[in-house]
Protein backbone atom coordinates (compact mmCIF):
# COMPACT_ATOMS: atom_id res chain seq x y z
CA UNK A 1 0.00 0.00 0.00
CA UNK A 2 1.49 3.35 -0.86
CA UNK A 3 2.45 5.75 1.74
CA UNK A 4 0.94 9.36 1.16
CA UNK A 5 1.64 12.34 3.60
CA UNK A 6 -0.51 15.03 3.22
CA UNK A 7 0.71 18.98 4.42
CA UNK A 8 -2.06 20.91 5.48
CA UNK A 9 -2.02 24.00 7.74
CA UNK A 10 0.66 26.01 7.22
CA UNK A 11 1.62 29.73 8.04
CA UNK A 12 0.11 31.65 5.22
CA UNK A 13 -2.83 33.62 5.12
CA UNK A 14 -4.43 30.81 3.75
CA UNK A 15 -4.11 28.45 6.76
CA UNK A 16 -7.92 28.04 7.37
CA UNK A 17 -8.26 26.84 4.08
CA UNK A 18 -5.26 25.04 3.91
CA UNK A 19 -6.95 23.23 6.60
CA UNK A 20 -10.19 22.60 5.33
CA UNK A 21 -8.46 21.45 2.14
CA UNK A 22 -6.24 18.72 3.86
CA UNK A 23 -8.65 17.55 5.96
CA UNK A 24 -11.12 16.65 3.08
CA UNK A 25 -8.13 15.30 0.85
CA UNK A 26 -7.09 12.78 4.03
CA UNK A 27 -10.79 11.58 4.26
CA UNK A 28 -10.67 10.94 0.51
CA UNK A 29 -7.06 9.35 -0.36
CA UNK A 30 -8.00 6.87 2.66
CA UNK A 31 -11.27 6.35 0.70
CA UNK A 32 -8.94 5.56 -2.31
CA UNK A 33 -6.89 3.08 -0.75
CA UNK A 34 -3.36 4.65 0.75
CA UNK A 35 -2.17 4.62 3.49
CA UNK A 36 -2.09 8.05 5.27
CA UNK A 37 -0.14 10.34 7.28
CA UNK A 38 -1.69 14.11 8.19
CA UNK A 39 1.02 16.55 8.46
CA UNK A 40 -0.34 19.66 10.34
CA UNK A 41 2.28 22.25 9.24
CA UNK A 42 3.53 24.92 11.23
CA UNK A 43 6.58 27.27 11.53
CA UNK A 44 9.10 25.27 12.97
CA UNK A 45 10.67 23.39 10.04
CA UNK A 46 12.66 20.85 11.44
CA UNK A 47 9.60 19.86 13.06
CA UNK A 48 8.59 19.46 9.80
CA UNK A 49 11.78 17.49 8.42
CA UNK A 50 10.98 14.94 11.25
CA UNK A 51 7.36 14.21 10.53
CA UNK A 52 8.40 13.48 7.44
CA UNK A 53 11.69 11.36 8.17
CA UNK A 54 9.18 9.58 10.42
CA UNK A 55 6.37 9.02 7.94
CA UNK A 56 8.74 7.85 5.10
CA UNK A 57 6.45 8.64 2.60
CA UNK A 58 6.11 7.38 -0.82
CA UNK A 59 4.31 10.43 -1.75
CA UNK A 60 3.61 14.14 -0.35
CA UNK A 61 -0.26 15.46 -1.17
CA UNK A 62 0.53 19.24 -0.90
CA UNK A 63 -2.50 20.74 -0.04
CA UNK A 64 -0.87 23.68 1.36
CA UNK A 65 -2.03 27.03 0.48
CA UNK A 66 -0.47 30.52 -0.29
CA UNK A 67 2.72 31.61 0.86
CA UNK A 68 5.62 28.92 1.78
CA UNK A 69 2.95 26.44 0.50
CA UNK A 70 2.82 27.60 -3.09
CA UNK A 71 5.71 29.65 -4.05
CA UNK A 72 8.33 26.96 -4.36
CA UNK A 73 9.82 26.89 -0.94
CA UNK A 74 8.24 23.76 0.31
CA UNK A 75 8.47 22.24 -3.15
CA UNK A 76 11.85 22.78 -2.51
CA UNK A 77 12.45 21.18 0.64
CA UNK A 78 10.74 18.03 -0.68
CA UNK A 79 12.72 18.06 -3.70
CA UNK A 80 16.14 18.02 -1.55
CA UNK A 81 14.96 15.30 0.16
CA UNK A 82 13.75 13.60 -3.51
CA UNK A 83 10.21 12.95 -2.11
CA UNK A 84 7.53 13.13 -5.09
CA UNK A 85 4.80 15.35 -4.38
CA UNK A 86 1.60 16.45 -6.48
CA UNK A 87 1.06 20.30 -8.03
CA UNK A 88 4.12 21.54 -9.05
CA UNK A 89 7.76 22.29 -9.06
CA UNK A 90 9.55 25.10 -7.31
CA UNK A 91 10.16 27.34 -11.07
CA UNK A 92 6.42 26.73 -12.40
CA UNK A 93 5.30 27.36 -8.13
CA UNK A 94 7.19 30.39 -7.69
CA UNK A 95 6.58 32.47 -11.12
CA UNK A 96 2.60 31.46 -10.66
CA UNK A 97 2.72 33.20 -6.92
CA UNK A 98 4.64 36.41 -7.77
CA UNK A 99 1.57 37.72 -10.34
CA UNK A 100 4.25 40.89 -11.57
CA UNK A 101 6.60 38.01 -13.19
CA UNK A 102 3.58 35.64 -14.33
CA UNK A 103 1.76 38.75 -15.72
CA UNK A 104 4.98 38.70 -18.11
CA UNK A 105 5.35 35.81 -18.92
CA UNK A 106 1.59 35.44 -20.14
CA UNK A 107 1.96 39.10 -22.07
CA UNK A 108 5.48 37.44 -23.26
CA UNK A 109 3.41 34.24 -24.68
CA UNK A 110 0.93 36.06 -26.25
CA UNK A 111 -1.95 35.91 -23.52
CA UNK A 112 -4.64 38.29 -23.14
CA UNK A 113 -3.86 39.71 -19.72
CA UNK A 114 -4.93 43.31 -17.85
CA UNK A 115 -3.27 45.72 -18.19
CA UNK A 116 -1.01 47.20 -15.08
CA UNK A 117 1.66 47.47 -13.27
CA UNK A 118 3.54 47.09 -10.59
CA UNK A 119 4.22 50.52 -7.74
CA UNK A 120 4.71 51.22 -4.30
CA UNK A 121 3.06 52.65 -1.72
CA UNK A 122 4.45 55.99 -1.42
CA UNK A 123 3.71 55.90 -5.35
CA UNK A 124 -0.41 54.78 -4.54
CA UNK A 125 -0.47 57.73 -1.65
CA UNK A 126 0.46 60.52 -4.47
CA UNK A 127 -1.83 59.62 -6.74
CA UNK A 128 -4.12 57.08 -8.81
CA UNK A 129 -1.33 54.65 -10.85
CA UNK A 130 -5.05 54.16 -13.45
CA UNK A 131 -7.58 55.94 -14.86
CA UNK A 132 -10.61 54.66 -12.37
CA UNK A 133 -11.52 51.67 -11.91
CA UNK A 134 -9.01 49.77 -11.04
CA UNK A 135 -7.89 46.77 -8.99
CA UNK A 136 -5.49 46.72 -6.62
CA UNK A 137 -3.90 43.42 -5.05
CA UNK A 138 -0.60 42.29 -3.56
CA UNK A 139 1.77 40.66 -5.66
CA UNK A 140 2.14 37.37 -3.80
CA UNK A 141 -1.38 36.46 -1.99
CA UNK A 142 -3.81 33.98 -3.01
CA UNK A 143 -7.39 33.79 -1.97
CA UNK A 144 -8.02 37.21 -2.87
CA UNK A 145 -7.00 38.68 0.47
CA UNK A 146 -5.82 42.68 -0.02
CA UNK A 147 -7.84 42.63 -3.43
CA UNK A 148 -9.49 46.22 -3.63
CA UNK A 149 -11.44 47.76 -6.66
CA UNK A 150 -10.72 51.52 -6.41
CA UNK A 151 -14.07 53.25 -8.05
CA UNK A 152 -15.30 56.81 -9.18
CA UNK A 153 -15.75 58.74 -5.55
CA UNK A 154 -13.95 56.30 -3.81
CA UNK A 155 -11.63 58.63 -1.40
CA UNK A 156 -9.70 55.57 0.50
CA UNK A 157 -6.41 55.58 -2.12
CA UNK A 158 -4.72 57.26 1.04
CA UNK A 159 -5.94 54.88 3.84
CA UNK A 160 -4.76 51.82 1.68
CA UNK A 161 -1.42 53.21 0.89
CA UNK A 162 -0.49 53.91 4.22
CA UNK A 163 -2.28 50.66 6.02
CA UNK A 164 -1.09 48.09 3.16
CA UNK A 165 0.57 45.10 5.24
CA UNK A 166 1.23 42.95 1.87
CA UNK A 167 4.79 43.87 1.06
CA UNK A 168 6.58 46.89 -0.74
CA UNK A 169 5.01 45.87 -4.15
CA UNK A 170 1.47 46.82 -5.20
CA UNK A 171 -0.18 45.89 -8.27
CA UNK A 172 -2.59 48.27 -9.96
CA UNK A 173 -4.72 46.30 -12.78
CA UNK A 174 -7.48 48.04 -15.14
CA UNK A 175 -10.63 46.51 -13.95
CA UNK A 176 -12.34 44.26 -16.76
CA UNK A 177 -16.14 44.31 -16.58
CA UNK A 178 -17.86 41.57 -17.00
CA UNK A 179 -17.80 37.90 -15.19
CA UNK A 180 -15.88 35.37 -13.46
CA UNK A 181 -14.88 32.26 -15.03
CA UNK A 182 -12.57 30.09 -14.18
CA UNK A 183 -10.58 26.49 -15.74
CA UNK A 184 -9.02 23.85 -14.04
CA UNK A 185 -6.38 21.73 -16.36
CA UNK A 186 -5.47 18.69 -14.84
CA UNK A 187 -2.07 17.20 -16.34
CA UNK A 188 -3.20 18.16 -20.30
CA UNK A 189 -6.60 18.59 -20.21
CA UNK A 190 -8.48 21.64 -19.36
CA UNK A 191 -11.98 19.93 -17.89
CA UNK A 192 -14.43 22.78 -17.92
CA UNK A 193 -15.37 26.43 -17.87
CA UNK A 194 -17.48 27.53 -14.47
CA UNK A 195 -19.01 30.68 -13.89
CA UNK A 196 -19.13 32.18 -10.51
CA UNK A 197 -21.90 34.41 -9.57
CA UNK A 198 -21.86 36.52 -6.30
CA UNK A 199 -23.80 39.39 -4.65
CA UNK A 200 -20.26 40.89 -3.51
CA UNK A 201 -18.38 43.57 -6.05
CA UNK A 202 -15.90 40.80 -6.92
CA UNK A 203 -14.93 37.17 -6.08
CA UNK A 204 -12.99 38.28 -2.90
CA UNK A 205 -12.05 35.61 0.21
CA UNK A 206 -15.57 35.97 2.12
CA UNK A 207 -17.17 35.11 -1.22
CA UNK A 208 -14.98 32.27 -1.76
CA UNK A 209 -15.45 30.65 1.11
CA UNK A 210 -18.07 31.39 3.07
CA UNK A 211 -21.27 29.59 2.90
CA UNK A 212 -23.59 30.90 0.29
CA UNK A 213 -20.96 33.61 -1.00
CA UNK A 214 -21.30 32.67 -4.55
CA UNK A 215 -22.81 30.05 -7.00
CA UNK A 216 -20.62 27.82 -9.63
CA UNK A 217 -22.36 26.87 -12.77
CA UNK A 218 -20.43 24.55 -14.85
CA UNK A 219 -20.20 24.64 -17.55
CA UNK A 220 -20.73 28.40 -17.73
CA UNK A 221 -23.71 28.98 -19.91
CA UNK A 222 -21.72 31.64 -22.09
CA UNK A 223 -20.75 31.92 -25.69
CA UNK A 224 -19.44 29.10 -27.02
CA UNK A 225 -16.57 30.63 -28.91
CA UNK A 226 -15.92 32.42 -25.07
CA UNK A 227 -15.66 28.94 -23.66
CA UNK A 228 -13.30 27.31 -26.14
CA UNK A 229 -11.36 30.29 -25.53
CA UNK A 230 -10.88 30.37 -21.91
CA UNK A 231 -10.10 26.76 -22.18
CA UNK A 232 -6.84 27.28 -25.12
CA UNK A 233 -5.57 30.33 -22.33
CA UNK A 234 -6.01 28.18 -19.33
CA UNK A 235 -4.09 25.27 -21.41
CA UNK A 236 -1.24 28.02 -22.47
CA UNK A 237 -0.94 29.30 -19.47
CA UNK A 238 -0.25 26.10 -17.44
CA UNK A 239 2.48 24.76 -20.00
CA UNK A 240 4.33 28.32 -19.88
CA UNK A 241 4.46 28.29 -16.51
CA UNK A 242 5.91 24.69 -16.53
CA UNK A 243 2.93 23.71 -14.26
CA UNK A 244 2.20 20.08 -13.63
CA UNK A 245 -0.75 18.26 -11.86
CA UNK A 246 -3.71 20.29 -11.38
CA UNK A 247 -3.96 24.33 -12.18
CA UNK A 248 -6.84 26.80 -12.39
CA UNK A 249 -6.72 29.67 -13.97
CA UNK A 250 -8.73 32.54 -13.29
CA UNK A 251 -10.33 34.69 -15.94
CA UNK A 252 -12.72 38.14 -16.42
CA UNK A 253 -15.02 37.77 -19.67
CA UNK A 254 -16.00 40.88 -20.63
CA UNK A 255 -19.24 40.30 -22.53
CA UNK A 256 -20.54 43.96 -21.89
CA UNK A 257 -20.37 45.02 -25.67
CA UNK A 258 -22.03 41.63 -26.56
CA UNK A 259 -20.91 38.12 -27.57
CA UNK A 260 -18.37 36.24 -28.30
CA UNK A 261 -16.64 39.21 -25.48
CA UNK A 262 -13.17 38.76 -24.37
CA UNK A 263 -11.16 36.63 -21.92
CA UNK A 264 -8.92 38.06 -19.96
CA UNK A 265 -6.57 35.60 -17.82
CA UNK A 266 -6.01 37.16 -14.22
CA UNK A 267 -3.88 34.45 -12.50
CA UNK A 268 -2.86 30.54 -12.37
CA UNK A 269 -3.23 28.65 -9.34
CA UNK A 270 -1.36 26.54 -9.37
CA UNK A 271 -2.59 25.03 -5.65
CA UNK A 272 -6.00 25.54 -6.27
CA UNK A 273 -8.49 24.45 -3.01
CA UNK A 274 -9.45 20.97 -2.82
CA UNK A 275 -12.26 20.50 -0.57
CA UNK A 276 -15.13 17.91 -2.45
CA UNK A 277 -17.37 21.49 -3.43
CA UNK A 278 -14.19 23.66 -4.69
CA UNK A 279 -13.69 24.44 -8.35
CA UNK A 280 -11.31 22.30 -9.36
CA UNK A 281 -13.53 19.03 -7.82
CA UNK A 282 -16.75 20.53 -8.98
CA UNK A 283 -14.66 20.32 -12.37
CA UNK A 284 -13.57 16.65 -12.31
CA UNK A 285 -17.20 15.30 -11.27
CA UNK A 286 -18.55 17.23 -14.21
CA UNK A 287 -15.98 15.30 -16.21
CA UNK A 288 -16.83 12.35 -14.58
CA UNK A 289 -13.65 12.13 -12.31
CA UNK A 290 -15.26 11.74 -8.33
CA UNK A 291 -12.97 13.29 -5.63
CA UNK A 292 -11.02 10.23 -4.13
CA UNK A 293 -10.36 9.56 -8.00
CA UNK A 294 -9.11 13.04 -8.32
CA UNK A 295 -7.02 12.69 -5.28
CA UNK A 296 -5.31 9.64 -6.41
CA UNK A 297 -4.83 10.57 -9.71
CA UNK A 298 -2.72 13.58 -8.28
CA UNK A 299 -0.73 11.20 -5.98
CA UNK A 300 0.02 8.87 -8.66
CA UNK A 301 1.53 12.17 -11.28
CA UNK A 302 3.41 13.18 -8.13
CA UNK A 303 6.91 13.81 -8.50
CA UNK A 304 9.92 15.78 -7.86
CA UNK A 305 11.94 18.13 -9.72
CA UNK A 306 11.64 21.14 -11.95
Amino acid sequence: MKRVAVLYGGISAEREVSLSSGGQCIDALREAGYAVMPIEVGADLEALLGALHAAKPDAVFNALHGRYGEDGCIQGVLDLLGIPYTHSGVRASAVAMDKQAAKALFRGCGLPVAEGYVLDRAELEMHDPLARPYVLKPVNEGSSFGVTIMREGDNRRVEIARSWRFGDRIMAERFVPGRELTVAVMGDRALAVTEIETGHQFYDYEAKYADGGSRHTVPARIHPLAAERAMEIALAAHAALGCRGVSRADFRYDDTHGEPGQVVLLEVNTQPGMTRTSLVPEQAAHAGIGFPALCAWMVENARHGP
